[in-house]
This record gives structure tokens, sequence and C-alpha cells, in this order.
């Protein structure tokens, strides 16, 4: 059986609703957390200077990812700097490409000359894997973050490509491999098992961390008695012969 105590990864928590990153905050299980814009949409965020200042005033101790959203280089780094006066903990969100596909390398390359500690986020490939860490200064710590999840998606094995994407980075001993968009919590013993850094995962799977090692049996069990009292809490009926005959 697996066991949550033989994890070396680190469990980020994915999310942009504050109490439940708070809740998160209070495991110390959890060592950093992750945002993005779409996350912060669906939560409802309207500001987004506000919730990143409030959420950077709870949590203090563990880095947390927030995303620039333009669209042309210049503007995305000038949103760089600003996120990363935020905290001391910021770690700054840059996507891999604007939405034209041009690869945001020269601001990765200078952002990173300066000491800003970046998250490059939606890579995909492992020519991008490359060109990221030989875009990243040797001496500033930053994340990679390859959406293993949706690679997954397309019906291919993550896992091999995350390994080599190790290999690359090797290149660069500050920078950290993140497992992104982890589907199930299987996912996170997989990212342990080919030497992921980081997987960050939302509150929906971290909180299935309880079921591991959880004897089949017993789980088998619960599961019935969960159908059985549903049906039950719905009143369904389906008249059988034997009713019938009673009639």
């Amino acid at each position: 059986m697996p066991d949550v105590l033989d994890l070396t990864i680190k469990l980020f928590a994915d999310g942009a609703d504050l109490d439940g990153m708070l809740q998160m905050h209070a495991n110390p299980m959890i060592k950093g957390f992750t945002t993005n814009p779409t996350l912060m949409r669906k939560a409802g965020v309207q500001d987004y200077e506000a919730f990143a200042r409030q959420v950077l005033k709870a949590i203090t101790d563990r880095p947390v990812s927030f995303e620039v959203f333009a669209d042309d280089l210049p503007t995305m780094a000038a949103q760089a700097r600003v996120i990363q006066s935020w905290g001391r903990n910021v770690n700054v969100k840059i996507p891999v490409t604007n939405t034209k596909g041009e690869f945001t390398g020269p601001i990765i390359e200078k952002l990173s000359a300066e000491g800003v500690q970046l998250n490059v986020t939606a890579v995909f490939s492992l020519d991008q894997v490359r060109a990221i860490t030989n875009a990243l200064a040797a001496e500033t710590p930053a994340i990679v973050s390859v959406f293993a999840g949706r690679i997954a998606d397309t019906g291919m094995d993550p896992m091999p490509l995350m390994a080599e994407a190790l290999k690359i980075m090797t290149a660069r001993p500050m920078a950290e491999l993140l497992w992104a968009s982890p589907r199930e919590l299987l996912n996170i013993f997989q990212a342990d098992q080919v030497g992921c850094h980081i997987i960050t995962a939302t509150n929906d799977v971290l909180g299935k961390l309880s079921s591991v090692g959880k004897d089949l049996e017993v789980f088998s069990r619960e599961t019935v008695d969960m159908f059985y009292g549903d049906a039950q809490a719905a009143g369904y009926t389906i008249a059988t012969p034997a009713d019938a005959a009673a009639e």
C-alpha cells in the first residue's frame, strides 16, 4: 500500500478561493500555492491585485504563484515586476508563449537575470522545456510547470516526458519541475516516482490524501453503504413479482 509519509515531492495547492487556501495553509504537508486568472474568475475574484495582496497577507511562509495576463512581451515583463513587488514569497507565472504562439524566452531570460523568481507555465513539450531551461539564469530559483494532466488527456503517458524534462533541467539546478493539472490522487505518486520536485493539485484532489493506504474491503463496504443510503434518501422503489404476489 502507498504511504503519504513516503512522498518526497512537494505538494502545492492550486486554487483561488481564499477560504480554501487558508484551509490548506493549516496543513503542514502543503508547501506552496498556485493560482491563475481562470481559477480567479471561477472563484468570483473581481480585483486581481486586491485578492493577491489579501492572500499574501495571510500566507507569508510559503511560495505563492500569481500570473501575468498581458499578451505582449513588454507588458508581460512590466506586470511581472509589479507582481514580484507584492511579496518576497511570490513566484511570477509567465506563460511559455503568448496567444500568438510567440515564445516568451526573451522576457524569461531578462526577468530571471534580474532575480525575479518565475513559474513558467502552460508548458507541454520537451522543446519548450529545453528553451525555457536555456533562458533561465543559473543563479535564480524558478519553477517550470509542465501540464502533465492535460498531456495525459491526449492519450499520451506523461511520465516518460516528465522524466526527460528532469534530465534537461539538470542544467539549471535552481529550477524545479512541477507536475501541473493532475486529474487524480494517483498522479501525486506518479509524479513522485518520476522525481518531480513539485506537484500542484486542487483541494478536491488533495482532500483524497486521507484515503491513501485505506483498506480496500472497507472502502468497498463504504461505497455500498453510500449507494444504499442515497437510494433510501431518494425514496426510490422498484415493483417486484414478490410485491405483486403479496397484494
